[in-house]
């Protein structure tokens, strides 16, 4: 019995080391900027960088109407995050302020556009969020790499 405890302690001790911990951190960060990311790219014109759509801006107005904010506003201000906020997650910059503005988001879109598609979507973003908002974004992110620059 020692020697299988002692197995699943060695194995443990693996698993929960700096490197694998920072690959599920890079792994959490890609995923999650890539739905804002996919979404961002449905508001623009196909072919362009981001010149926002009129049916964004028609969305915005009647499907998404229950935000709080001018659909004039809406739009773009949506369309802009998620573009930033993906690319700084996936590099790893401004993890946790980039986690947070998602989730903040995700929150919005769960309260005031799509309340019934928590359990099958937004619950998962949350979750995702909140990972990056407590652990950072690991040793394979700019933030890391900032910090140890600023502890010289």
């Amino acid at each position: 019995m020692q020697k299988l405890t002692n197995l699943y302690d060695n194995l443990v001790s693996r698993l929960s080391g700096p490197i694998v911990e920072s690959t599920a951190l890079l792994l959490t960060r890609v995923a999650l900027a890539g739905v804002f990311w996919r979404s961002g790219r449905t508001k623009v014109e196909e072919g362009s960088l981001l010149e926002i759509s009129d049916t964004t801006y028609f969305l915005f107005e009647h499907e998404y109407a229950g935000v709080p904010l001018p659909h004039e506003i809406a739009a773009p201000m949506a369309t802009y995050a998620e573009h930033a906020f993906p690319i700084l997650l996936v590099l790893g910059l401004a993890t946790r302020f980039s986690a947070f503005s998602l989730l903040l988001m995700t929150l919005v879109i769960q309260f005031f556009v799509y309340p019934e598609a928590w359990w099958v979507t937004h619950i998962l973003w949350v979750a995702m969020a909140g990972i990056l908002l407590s652990r950072g974004g690991g040793l394979f992110s700019l933030d890391a790499i900032a910090g140890k620059m600023l502890e010289r």
